[in-house]
């Protein structure tokens, strides 16, 4: 027997991207439901080979699923996530309102599964920035093997992070160069086109920004609180697929050679890592894909112990509805997912 699901938000990029996802895995879903704002009702979206129409959000009754899935803005989830959940289903949620909560586990599967016991606590379940998400499994079997000190990262995102209309901009702006002149940005606030950002999300006092602060706090609540993390984020011209420089300095002994070997083995992870102008991956080449893809694995001879790395994900899917998924089968595999008798 399958289960009930939601997915709110059907009708975003992490949205549409979720309900591809859970087909394409064959989740054991019973019944389907696409949920969105009112203003989305009736909208057709895709579930394998049928199409099902948009709901409304304030009129859906959440007490008739087991899961939802959930893909809207933190000031919305605030609201919403804590209702449903106390209606009854697990609500995994993909916006940054919930993560930081004590009370609500932040889960990537490859990195902390057993966190999945303590969603009952709220009935929520928050997954991670989609940086992060690619960050931190391919930083966890390093940990757990030499102990990080510290970490340096450079991140190059693409606009798909900022949703549809960061698509569209950078598709418009790359048209208009061209043509008559890029138009004036509106959802970046420079030029994306043929341009890099080093700015997302909203600066705070330090002079970090917001983006750049969640992945060290949820790097320190997924793995450890005692990792140094530095990170600068940067907004690039691509479509879909978020990439990373990282720089680790570990507290044990561990060479190039022997991370190559573990990250090889690690669940999550394929490496893809030749020295010639092609061993290496792309976001172009990791779009669709499910895997975190890391390459360019060196030593870092500037401190005692160090690496440098290249990550690249598909963050529509790893950073964001892949993950969601994953803990979705998650739950199911170690029976969390209350079923309801169906009327």
């Amino acid at each position: 027997m399958g289960y009930r699901v939601a997915v709110v938000g059907a009708t975003g990029n992490v949205g549409r991207e979720m309900l591809n996802i859970l087909e394409e895995v064959n989740f054991p879903v019973d019944k389907i439901h696409a949920i969105a704002s009112r203003k989305s009702i009736g909208v057709e979206v895709s579930f394998g080979d049928k199409i099902v129409k948009c709901e409304d959000v304030e009129q859906f009754d959440f007490s008739t699923v087991d899961l939802v899935l959930m893909s809207v803005s933190g000031t919305f989830s605030k609201e919403w996530a804590p209702k449903i959940g106390a209606q009854g289903p697990i609500v995994i949620d993909n916006s940054s309102a919930w993560r930081m909560d004590p009370d609500v586990p932040l889960i990537v599967p490859e990195v902390n599964p057993d966190d999945v016991s303590y969603a009952a606590k709220k009935n929520i379940i928050a997954n991670p920035n989609c940086s992060t998400a690619q960050l931190v499994v391919a930083l966890k079997p390093l940990h757990d093997r030499a102990r990080i000190k510290r970490v340096v990262v450079s991140t190059y995102q693409s606009v798909s992070g900022a949703g549809k209309e960061g698509m569209d901009e950078l598709w418009d702006q790359t048209k208009g160069v061209f043509v008559l002149g890029a138009p004036e940005p509106k959802k970046f606030p420079k030029q994306i086109a043929f341009n890099v950002i080093p700015f997302i999300g909203s600066f705070n006092e330090d002079g970090y920004t917001d983006e750049e602060a969640k992945m060290w706090q949820e790097t320190h609540k997924m793995i450890d609180p005692s990792i140094k993390l530095t990170v600068t984020c940067v907004r690039v011209p691509v479509m879909v697929g978020h990439s990373e420089s990282v720089n680790i300095e570990f507290h044990d002994p561990i060479d190039e050679d022997e991370a190559r070997d573990l990250l090889r083995e690690s669940p999550g992870v394929i490496v893809i890592d030749q020295r010639h102008d092609k061993g290496y991956m792309t976001p172009k080449e990791a779009q669709g894909e499910f895997p975190v893809f890391i390459s360019r694995i060196r030593n870092d001879p500037t401190v005692e112990h160090g690496l440098n790395m290249w990550v690249v994900a598909d963050n529509l899917r790893k950073g964001a509805a892949l993950n969601a998924v994953q803990i979705a089968e998650l739950l199911h595999e170690r029976g969390l997912i209350k079923t309801k008798a169906i009327a």
